[in-house]
């Protein structure tokens, strides 16, 4: 076949035509991507340099292996098969590339060689076939909050043109020759193809040559056109994925909140660039499908406007206060503007938008800096601002006694220890709902029985605990944490415990995750922390509890979003169960993509929004009503007891379910007396 960079376009050899269209392509991306660093090195300092080697190892399970794209099967499979194909091609481009603005180089274009060509050829027609899969799911069978948009339409016209354009010039080449080559599977069907369309082999050099060219033209403007277009994410969602907080819901630095664009991190700013707006996030929010404001693909959109905006610019994204000699205010809005307050209170904290994100964006950092912006100008609701007063003058939120937090110990008929005056083994940290609480009072009991029962040697902290601060910090409130956090460790330091032990996930979380070293990860004093079904899965495995009645009944278990998709404790409660005696039945969300009960991040704090379709409690006892068998809804958190047992009245499931604690059923099925009440309602 002919040498492409040595053939003469209009009497312009095309190597010289390759050059001009190479620089001008590569100009144009290369500007795109200095003005985006620029913005970044603007923003606020993070450090994701460090755990080098895990970041390498989690971006090749999720980038090479696409692990999150196969949440969603089909187009999980299609979106793999683009993928690689893209792998192939940009690696033949960049190869074919220089050979052509360099002909006199004595290796071989890629298209020659045959372990690139099969490959490629193989990908092509394979990647064809998935961007057909592509094309009908979002044009024909389109997912919810999957948007039609102009760019989508335009990158997959570009993909499948380059492949196209590819196939053309390997069936001239087929046509060419002499003899089909066995190596070029694709070719040789292409080549028949064009024979019975009537194309002569006398022509299929130089129609070779015009696909060889026009295959290049493509790439080159899809260089050009990829860092402008809202698809950018095919560039930046690689590093976006190497860059991602390896805990779930990690909380940003500690902040006075952030509105405008250089008072967020730069990691913060990169989830504008990764996203595919792909819906995944808004499919999975327990806010957004209830009717609420927020919609997290919306939230990170407005940001790759915002940011955008300030590219296209000149990138000035620093503060007011920050400008040299009394400059003018920053022309951008505020994004807690932009976004809207109802969307930015809307927010859970459940994380499973997270968790669903196939590129790693990281939405909960942006609503908690957004939140923390609100509460200092004092943007929230009165009752938020009641109970943040409680906290800070009564150590609750119910705005009550301290002393009056282990009033519940009352008529066990045994004594709790007081760990601050004699040392135990397990200190119990119990948490506001389940200390004052009436519901969640009577779960609180029956775990202080199974704990007594069990033998083990345990004591709170009674009027000197404070409200461990999860959702005060949630809410933006971080001042108020530090001050909580504060006085929480200092009766810590002055009890003697081997191990931490709560009921309560939001408590277990922010005490395993939140309490050591200032405002990094660790426990207070390096004890391990459990969770009451850790606990009790523990002491039912070791035989120190025993099973007097077994619990024959079928159950459905819901997943704390604190304990299970922040922490990853999903097999310790069903062990339980399942200990107890009970058949454990599955609703279709559960574990990493269990529902949330609408309480967290404050929200159970906050009045429903009028006009919603449905509370996020409401539809998951839906979906657990529909588990054929299962008459008892199981929880394991004080907070989920509230709502749900709230939900029960409103969806008139009265009759249909029993929602119980499981350290309930724990503690009936470990007493000697089992009281027929507890027993009947399981």
């Amino acid at each position: 076949m002919p040498d492409p960079g040595l053939m003469r376009l209009f009497g312009v050899p095309g190597w010289a035509l390759l050059w001009v269209a190479a620089l001008a392509s590569c100009f144009l991306f290369v500007r795109r991507v200095v003005q985006i660093v620029g913005l970044l090195r603007r923003a606020r300092p993070e450090v994701r340099w460090d755990r080098i080697p895990r970041r390498l190892v989690n971006a090749a399970w999720n980038v090479l292996g696409q692990r999150r794209m196969f949440q969603e099967p089909v187009i999980g499979a299609a979106h793999f098969l683009i993928f690689w194909s893209f792998v192939f091609f940009a690696t033949s481009f960049w190869w074919n590339l220089a050979r052509g603005l360099l002909p006199f180089l004595p290796v071989p274009y890629s298209d020659d060689v045959v372990w690139m060509a099969v490959p490629m050829e193989v990908t092509a027609v394979l990647a064809l076939a998935a961007i057909v899969v592509a094309a009908v799911r979002r044009y024909i069978f389109t997912p919810q909050d999957l948007e039609r948009t102009r760019d989508a339409t335009i990158v997959l016209s570009l993909i499948s043109l380059l492949l196209v354009t590819f196939l053309l010039a390997q069936g001239a080449r087929g046509l060419a020759a002499e003899r089909p080559s066995v190596w070029s599977p694709a070719g040789t069907v292409v080549a028949g193809a064009l024979g019975a369309l009537g194309v002569a082999r006398e022509s299929a050099a130089g129609l070779y040559l015009s696909m060889w060219y026009a295959h290049m033209a493509v790439v080159l403007g899809f260089l050009a056109y990829l860092p402008y277009s809202k698809h950018a994410h095919l560039l930046y969602s690689p590093f976006g994925v190497l860059f991602t907080s390896f805990r779930p819901g990690a909380m940003p630095a500690e902040s006075e909140g952030a509105s405008q664009l250089a008072e967020f991190t730069w990691r913060q700013l990169f989830n504008a660039l990764t996203c595919a707006e792909c819906g995944r996030c808004d499919r999975s929010c327990p806010a957004h499908a209830s009717g609420y404001a927020l919609s997290p693909k919306t939230l990170i959109h407005h940001f790759k406007e915002l940011v955008g905006a300030a590219v296209a610019g000149g990138g000035a994204t620093r503060p007011a206060a920050a400008a040299a000699g009394g400059a003018a205010p920053e022309a951008a809005p505020g994004v807690a503007d932009v976004v809207g307050r109802d969307a930015i209170w809307a927010c859970t904290t459940c994380g499973s938008c997270m968790a669903r994100c196939p590129v790693f964006n990281e939405h909960l950092a942006l609503i908690v800096e957004l939140r923390r912006h609100l509460v200092a100008n004092g943007a929230m609701e009165d009752r938020v601002q009641e109970v943040l007063v409680n906290l800070g003058r009564y150590g609750n939120s119910f705005g009550k006694s301290a002393r009056a937090r282990s009033g519940w110990t009352t008529g066990l008929g045994f004594p709790v220890k007081d760990a601050r005056k004699e040392p135990v083994e397990y200190l119990w940290v119990v948490g506001d709902y389940a200390s004052y609480d009436p519901r969640a009072q009577t779960v609180t009991k029956a775990a202080a029985r199974v704990f007594q029962r069990a033998g083990l040697d345990f004591g709170i902290l009674f009027d000197g605990e404070q409200n461990a601060g999860n959702d005060v910090r949630r809410i933006g409130e971080e001042g108020l944490f530090d001050a909580l956090r504060e006085k929480n460790l200092k009766a810590l330091e002055k009890a003697r415990f081997t191990t931490l032990v709560t009921t309560d996930p939001h408590t277990y979380h922010v005490l395993k995750h939140e309490y050591g070293g200032g405002n990094g990860g660790g426990t207070p004093k390096g004890a391990p922390v459990l969770h009451f079904a850790e606990l009790a899965d523990r002491l039912l495995r070791d035989g120190k509890l025993k099973v007097e009645t077994r619990l024959d009944a079928s159950v459905t278990y819901h997943d704390p979003c604190y304990l299970g998709r922040y922490n990853g404790v999903y097999d310790a409660p069903r062990r339980v169960l399942r200990a107890l005696g009970a058949r454990v039945l599955e609703m279709p969300r559960n574990r990493d993509a269990g529902y949330c009960c609408g309480a967290g991040g404050g929200r159970i704090w906050m009045e429903d929004t009028p006009g919603i379709k449905e509370r996020p409690s409401e539809s998951r006892l839906r979906e657990a009503a529909a588990v054929r068998g299962a008459g008892t809804f199981v929880v394991a958190c004080p907070k989920d007891l509230v709502m749900f047992q709230d939900a029960l009245k409103t969806t008139g499931l009265e009759g249909s379910l029993v929602v119980k604690d499981l350290a309930e059923l724990v503690d009936s099925a470990s007493a000697t007396a089992v009281r027929s009440e507890t027993h009947a309602s399981a």
